[in-house]
C-alpha cells in the first residue's frame, strides 16, 4: 500500500507548522460561524437575517420577544436540527477518513472502506421494509454498520493469520459487496408504491428528516468517540511514520489499530443511521487539509472536522435553495468528484 506522506516526516510537529494550524483552525471556526447563521436564511419559507437574530436570542433567553411563531418555529424548529447535523455529519465523516487513511496509509480511502456505508444502508432498507419508526431505522442501519464492519474483521482474521491492513481493506470490498446486494433485494421486494420510494432516497441521503432527537442519539457516540481520536493523536501521528517506528516509541500498535478502526466505525455509522449515505466528504476535505497544515494528525483531525462540516453545510444550502430538496449524496458526488481530481492533480508528487 503507498505510504501516507507523514512517514517521512518528523514526528514533531515545527513551530511554524503549529502557527499555521492554529492560525487554519482560527479561520476555519470564523467561517464556519458565518456559513452558520448564514444558512438559517437559506430554504423555501422566508426568514430575514434580522428575525433569525430575534429567534436565536429568544431561544438563548437574551430577549423576551422573540418575533413571529412561524418564523421562530422555523429557525429553532426546522433549521437549526439541519444546521447542526450537517455540521455534526460533515465533520465526523472528515475526521472518521482522516483517521483511516492515517491508520491505513492509504490516500484513498474513505469512511466506507470496511463495508459501513453498505450495511448501514441494509439495516436502514431493512427498517423500511418492516415499516419502523423513524427512530427505529436509524437503530437498524446503526446496528447494520457495526455488523458489516464486524464480519470485515473476522474475514480478515480468516483470511490472514494477524489481520494485515491490506487483507482488511479486502473483507470490507467483499463485506460491502455482500450488502449492497442484500439493499438491492430489499428494493425488489418492496412494495413499489409505498416502500421502494423511501429505501430510494434514503440510500441518497439527506437531512430533512432528522429532528432533535435523532441529532442526540448520533451526538453521543460520535462525540465520545471524537474525544478518544483526540486523546490518542500523538499516537496516531506516530503510527503513520510505520509500525516499527511506533513500537520503539512503546506504542501497541494492534491495540491502537482497534481503536482507531472502532471510534472511526462507530461515527461513520452514527451518520449513515441518521443521513443516509453521504459520499466524498470522508475522501476529499483530508486531502485538502493536508494540504494546507501538512500530516501531522494533531492538526488535520480537529481541521478535518471543522471543513467537513462547513462543505457538508454548504452542500446542503445548495441543496435547500435549489428550488427543491436535491438528495445530499448526488449533490457531494457532482462537487466532491471535480474537485478531487483537482486535489489529486496538484498533490500527485506528494502522493504518488
Amino acid at each position: 500500500m503507498p505510504h501516507h506522506p507523514a512517514a517521512t516526516n518528523s514526528l514533531a510537529c515545527a513551530p511554524g507548522s503549529r502557527a499555521l494550524s492554529a492560525g487554519a483552525l482560527g479561520w476555519a471556526a470564523g467561517l464556519l460561524m458565518a456559513l452558520a447563521l448564514g444558512s438559517f436564511v437559506i430554504g423555501p419559507y422566508p426568514v430575514s437575517p434580522a428575525e433569525v437574530a430575534r429567534a436565536l436570542a429568544f431561544q438563548l433567553g437574551l430577549v423576551e420577544e422573540g418575533g413571529s411563531e412561524t418564523a421562530r418555529r422555523v429557525v429553532l424548529e426546522v433549521r437549526g436540527p439541519r444546521i447542526a447535523a450537517a455540521l455534526l455529519v460533515g465533520g465526523a465523516l472528515a475526521a472518521a477518513g482522516a483517521t483511516y487513511q492515517n491508520l491505513f496509509r492509504n490516500p484513498m480511502v474513505s469512511p466506507g472502506v470496511l463495508g459501513v456505508s453498505a450495511g448501514a444502508g441494509f439495516g436502514a432498507a431493512l427498517g423500511l421494509l418492516l415499516n419502523v419508526t423513524g427512530l427505529g431505522v436509524q437503530g437498524l442501519a446503526f446496528v447494520g454498520g457495526l455488523l458489516a464492519v464486524g464480519l470485515a474483521l473476522a474475514l480478515g482474521r480468516a483470511f490472514h493469520q494477524g489481520g494485515s491492513l491490506l487483507t482488511l481493506v479486502v473483507a470490507g470490498l467483499v463485506v460491502s459487496a455482500f450488502f449492497q446486494a442484500l439493499v438491492s433485494l430489499a428494493k425488489v421486494v418492496a412494495d413499489p408504491l409505498n416502500q421502494l420510494p423511501g429505501i430510494t432516497f434514503w440510500l441518497l441521503g439527506g437531512l430533512h428528516r432528522i429532528d432533535a432527537q435523532a441529532l442526540f442519539n448520533a451526538l453521543v457516540p460520535i462525540g465520545v468517540c471524537g474525544l478518544v481520536l483526540w486523546a490518542l493523536r500523538w499516537q496516531v501521528h506516530a503510527l503513520a511514520a510505520g509500525e516499527d517506528e511506533a513500537r520503539t516509541l512503546g506504542i501497541d500498535v494492534p491495540r491502537l489499530r482497534v481503536m482507531l478502526i472502532a471510534c472511526a466505525t462507530l461515527m461513520t455509522a452514527a451518520c449513515v443511521s441518521i443521513s443516509g449515505i453521504v459520499g466524498w466528504v470522508g475522501l476529499l476535505v483530508p486531502h485538502i487539509v493536508r494540504m494546507l497544515v501538512g500530516p501531522a494528525f494533531a492538526a488535520v483531525l480537529p481541521l478535518s472536522a471543522l471543513l467537513g462540516g462547513g462543505f457538508l453545510l454548504a452542500v446542503d444550502d445548495l441543496a435547500r435553495g435549489a428550488g427543491g430538496e436535491i438528495p445530499l449524496g448526488i449533490l457531494t458526488a457532482l462537487i466532491g468528484a471535480p474537485l478531487f481530481a483537482l486535489v489529486l492533480a496538484r498533490a500527485r508528487q506528494a502522493w504518488f
